[in-house]
């Protein structure tokens, strides 16, 4: 899917038409999203090992109103996503839900009334972490993550069905700082995500 999406993305580029996302639309999409982290972390105490945080797929949603015919504001959501945590030599030592909604400015290229209209988009996400329970070795243990503010980016084209549904596949990037807390230890983990969404849209 990772290597596909970035080769849709350059037809739709260089293709001369465009969907009809015009200015006062408002859209949803929705589909499955796979979050993948890139994860890198202090050591664990004693280890001499990193964190390693398991990938995850779940049902997601999208909000998007057009301020302009090429300008448009996304708000995403989804289902909680859970993750395993490891560490070498240990094995699973916790797991933890979190749900990373995120509000996006976004540029769409091409005109309003044809069929592919790609796009890219900025914004924040807030990445709320929650039943952190310890595993393994941290069986019966308080573990817990602290929430986190970042910068998001987005690419992603939609492509006409109908003259009100239309498909969609997009990826993201979503800069994840965080502490995880474990007895005697905080360890500073980066989680930055890779996420890859597909699905189809509705125009209102």
């Amino acid at each position: 899917m990772k290597a596909l999406l970035p080769v849709a993305l350059v037809s739709a580029l260089c293709s001369t038409a465009a969907l009809a996302h015009q200015a006062g639309d408002f859209f949803v999409r929705g589909g499955v999203a796979t979050v993948m982290p890139n994860e890198s972390s202090d050591d664990v105490a004693g280890t001499n090992q990193e964190l390693k945080i398991s990938n995850d797929t779940q049902l997601a949603a999208t909000l998007t109103y057009m301020i302009t015919d090429n300008i448009g504001t996304e708000l995403l959501l989804a289902t909680p996503f859970k993750h395993d945590v490891s560490v070498s030599g240990l094995g699973k030592v916790a797991e933890v839900s979190e749900l990373p909604p995120s509000l996006m400015a976004q540029y769409y290229f091409g005109k309003s009334n044809s069929d592919i209209r790609p796009y890219l988009g900025v914004g924040l996400n807030h990445t709320v972490f929650f039943d952190a329970k310890g595993k393994g070795a941290l069986a019966g243990k308080n573990v817990s993550v602290d929430g986190t503010w970042g910068v998001a980016a987005q690419a992603g084209v939609d492509m006409k069905i109908n003259d009100k549904l239309f498909a969609n596949a997009s990826v993201w990037y979503m800069n994840i700082d965080t502490d995880v807390h474990i007895p005697n230890q905080t360890i500073s983990t980066k989680v930055n995500p890779l996420a890859v969404m597909v699905g189809v849209g509705y125009t209102f």
